[in-house]
């Protein structure tokens, strides 16, 4: 790319597509020509081990998910992410009655997560568990290469720069977000949420008697719906929306042996959110 300079000043500019641009004209951004999305680990399984559904229930809940994927990992690379859980609800209510900001919430909650993080890969430490952290994404093939199963807290590193949410001081990017933007990054083949439910109902089945069951349905759609509970993060549908690479996410509940085997294997288990415009 040469360099040029402008006829009215002395400022240098490399010559391409986007030279002069503020980066923010609507029709300029949509008259952009990209490349294939480069999918870096297409072969791996982002699974996100829920912290109030799993990790919370402790020994009677987690072990037996650690085993399954242990069973699986000749077969299924993986790299699990953690969710925060009770103690990360715990720990908002304390900032929210402190009156501290979402950003110090986004903070309290990754270290919640990465507590988690901590605790499941030790678990798996016999079988190649490793802790790793936002920063060592670009080393997970070697990771991979020496037969480990890599664990890394789910909170998004957007931290004290956590965007606002439209109610209330809840960081509104969560451990399901930072699942699903990890595996968009890396191109995964799949993203899996392992919660204590079968997938998603029209209603919440700890509150309400034999609500109705959504084995799949569009993103668009289930924001459509406007229900006032989902067992992902909300946040995650748009990005769905958005996503170049990884274009539908898998609820599973953990609780049931077998079900984390049939979702790596492709098969219809749970509820599949897809994108669909």
């Amino acid at each position: 790319m040469p360099l040029i300079r402008e006829r009215d000043s002395k400022r240098l500019h490399v010559k391409s597509k986007l030279m002069g641009e503020s980066l923010v004209g609507k029709a300029f951004l949509k008259g952009l020509e990209y490349g294939p999305s480069f999918r870096a680990l297409p072969d791996v399984n982002v699974i996100k081990i829920g912290g109030q559904s799993i990790s919370d229930y402790g020994a009677r809940a987690l072990l037996p998910v650690l085993d399954e994927i242990v069973q699986n990992k000749i077969r299924h690379k993986m790299i699990l992410s953690t969710g925060g859980g009770t103690r990360s609800r715990h720990v908002y209510a304390i900032a929210m009655e402190l009156g501290m900001p979402t950003g110090i919430l986004s903070k309290l909650g990754q270290s919640v997560s990465e507590q988690n993080a901590l605790m499941i890969a030790t678990f798996l430490m016999p079988h190649g568990g490793i802790k790793v952290g936002h920063d060592d994404i670009p080393k997970l093939a070697a990771y991979y290469a020496q037969g480990c199963i890599p664990v890394i807290h789910g909170m998004p590193p957007y931290g004290y720069w956590e965007q606002l949410p439209e109610g209330g001081r809840i960081p509104p990017n969560r451990t399901d977000m930072g699942a699903f933007l990890l595996a968009e990054v890396i191109g995964a083949k799949r993203c899996i949420f392992i919660k204590d439910e079968d997938g998603l109902y029209k209603a919440n089945p700890k509150v309400v008697k034999e609500p109705e069951f959504i084995p799949r349905i569009g993103a668009s759609e289930l924001i459509a719906l406007d229900l006032d509970d989902i067992i992902v993060e909300r946040a995650v549908l748009d990005m769905i929306l958005r996503s170049s690479n990884v274009t539908e996410v898998v609820i599973i509940n953990g609780l049931k042996k077998g079900n984390i085997t049939q979702a790596l294997e492709g098969k219809e288990v749970g509820t599949v959110i897809y994108k669909d415009i």
